[in-house]
């Protein structure tokens, strides 16, 4: 499994970006995808999650109503859309993957085996 985050940059408070994430490998269909973020001098903290085969999304509640999941899994990717930035969303997102999770689980960063190499998003107020 190997994942490629992108689509990070510098924007402005108030403004949007849209994070991509390309998988690959054998199959994803058990798989819990996950986004989370690494704010400077912090720790790695759950942003979003969405189950690969089938429905259901989590998130955390900083960015609730702001940040949307979604996949393409036609294409093997998923995508993490981020509006209403503020400065303290700034941050490396990370991509990441864990197989047969469960709801309660999703949010903790331990039961993804595989992980991206990180997107910045910087937020200037």
């Amino acid at each position: 499994v190997q994942l490629q985050a992108s689509g990070g940059g510098s924007v402005q408070a108030g403004g949007s970006l849209r994070l991509s994430c390309a998988a690959s490998g054998p199959t994803f269909n058990s798989y819990v995808m996950g986004w989370f973020r690494q704010p400077p001098g912090k720790e790695r903290e759950f942003v979003a999650a969405i189950r690969w085969n089938g429905g259901g999304t989590s998130y955390s509640d900083s960015v609730k109503h702001r940040f949307t999941i979604s996949k393409d899994t036609a294409k093997s990717m998923v995508y993490l859309q981020l509006n209403s930035l503020r400065p303290e969303d700034t941050a490396v997102y990370y991509c990441a993957a864990g197989r047969g999770l469960i709801f309660s689980q999703w949010a903790y960063s331990d039961g993804y085996g595989y992980w991206g190499q990180g997107t910045q998003v910087t937020v200037s107020s």
